[in-house]
């Protein structure tokens, strides 16, 4: 299984990652602000079960804000 790992305070919410993920696992986390003011992707409470590990949303993101373990 993969393993996503998401810097908060790197996230400018631009949610290019949540497009990116083919199975839906990424969202915004619409409840909190990181330390720039932004709200943050997160990982779904399901992405441990469910991630393949494809990268596509490490790869899409501009600020290098999310690593995949895999």
């Amino acid at each position: 299984m993969a393993r996503i790992r998401i810097e908060s305070d790197l996230c400018k919410g631009c949610k290019l990652c949540v497009g990116a993920c083919p199975r839906g696992l990424i969202a915004m986390d619409g409840a909190s602000l990181n330390s720039v003011g932004f709200h943050p992707a997160a990982a779904t409470p399901d992405m441990e079960e469910k991630c393949t590990g494809c990268a596509f949303c490490a790869t899409i993101c501009p600020d290098c804000a999310i690593e995949v373990d895999r």
